[in-house]
């Protein structure tokens, strides 16, 4: 099981140290635009390597999801098994504040098995590029637009909100996309997906995609990006400043291949840009818990460097870094743990500690020891460190030390 308390096994954590108080961000200029979340870990997250999440499993992530202030939580089609109808239908019936979508084929008997399940919202999608096509419904696109009016107008006779994405965006034509974009706009979807299915756009080509069709089209614009180039965050923030309206997101960005957008990732990043309403819109201490149970049940380790609750997001081993964060924690931090229900720490057991990081954990210990004494202890842990591996209790034993010499030369 993962822990954050691994990275400071051998170091003090400076906890004193979060306060909002002491905490200066770093503001954008500009207001992002606002959005709204679809997170997918019971759809695409199914979709990883190791994952598997019974029913129970099914409802825990989903209530997390809705505690967190997701808009909306996206299931597996209930064509997919017997079971899989049963979880959209209990799902569906847990009351949630998030609305509940499934994920299916443009194809009747699909969405009519949605509809029956009880789910707030149908997200239906068909393959348009050249490269999905041939092996899917082998049809063009006029082929597409009419399969599309059939199910769309079957789905407007009952209270669901109906989402069609062309599978493949950014490797389909950009005559045909937007031949069917408007075509099914005038039919009165609540949404178009722009999905980049094998995570090959770049930032620059979402923005300028997102900007065409958003002239095209009225109504709003979901976002699906995976992360098979390493753009996936970068790419959500560019479509929305493009005009998409909604992100599709995962719990550790878990999903096909390398996954898609990681929630915990995609908050940090709009956090930055506005804090305020990030933090009034979202429990974001919910965060941590959920990866953790999410983690487990895939079988997989949160990265190190996972956003914010990896254990080395908010370690300081630096000597200036610390003197700097000690003083002024968003010196070197351009978002406060505390906002995310996590901790910093502070390294001190090693050859690059600082003196000032000494000197604070001599405060932490409840021992007054003069400055020279403590440039003494710190030169002492940095040149043991050279030659062996050294630990708190190594440095906490030579400052007390010290202070009792101190006390007996009195």
């Amino acid at each position: 099981m993962f822990s954050l308390r691994k990275a400071t096994r051998f170091c003090p954590r400076l906890s004193s140290l979060s306060s909002h108080r002491h905490f200066s961000s770093i503001e954008s200029q500009t207001r992002p635009p606002r959005f709204s979340i679809i997170d997918s870990t019971l759809r695409e997250g199914e979709q990883f390597a190791t994952a598997f999440f019974d029913t129970e499993d099914k409802k825990h992530i989903a209530t997390q999801l809705s505690h967190i202030g997701v808009d909306y939580i996206e299931l597996v089609t209930p064509m997919a098994s017997a079971q899989s109808f049963k979880d959209c239908e209990e799902i569906a019936q847990l009351g949630l504040r998030s609305k509940v979508l499934t994920h299916v084929r443009c194809h009747m008997t699909d969405v009519k098995t949605a509809i029956a399940s009880g789910v707030d919202g149908v997200n239906m999608y068909m393959a348009t590029s050249q490269a999905l096509a041939q092996y899917s419904h082998g049809k063009g696109i006029e082929y597409v637009i009419e399969q599309a009016t059939e199910v769309i107008n079957y789905c407007k006779k009952y209270n669901v909100e109906i989402r069609f994405s062309c599978e493949d965006t950014f490797r389909s034509n950009m005559s045909d996309l937007i031949a069917v974009y408007t075509a099914v706009d005038k039919l009165g979807v609540h949404r178009i997906g722009l999905a980049d299915t094998v995570g090959v756009a770049t930032p620059l080509q979402v923005y300028n995609t997102v900007k065409t069709i958003r002239k095209e089209v009225t109504c709003d614009i979901e976002y699906h990006t995976h992360d098979d180039t390493g753009c996936c965050i970068a790419n959500a923030l560019m479509a929305l400043e493009a005009g998409v309206t909604h992100i599709d997101t995962c719990v550790l960005g878990i999903g096909e291949r390398n996954g898609i957008t990681p929630l915990g990732g995609f908050l940090a990043r709009m956090y930055t840009l506005d804090k305020k309403r990030i933090r009034a819109r979202y429990n974001l201490p919910l965060l941590r818990d959920l990866e953790i149970y999410v983690a487990n049940k895939a079988n997989i380790e949160i990265p190190f460097n996972n956003y914010v609750t990896g254990s080395a997001a908010f370690n300081h081993k630096a000597g200036v870094h610390s003197k700097a964060v000690i003083q002024n924690p968003g010196s070197y931090e351009v978002i406060d743990p505390s906002d995310f229900g996590v901790m910093r720490n502070i390294s001190i057991a090693h050859r690059l500690t600082g003196w000032n990081a000494v000197h604070q954990r001599c405060k932490q210990l409840g021992l007054d020891l003069p400055e020279d004494k403590v440039k003494e202890a710190t030169s002492w842990i940095k040149n043991l460190a050279d030659t062996t591996d050294v630990t708190a209790k190594d440095l906490d034993d030579k400052l007390r030390e010290l202070a009792k010499e101190c006390s007996q030369s009195q």
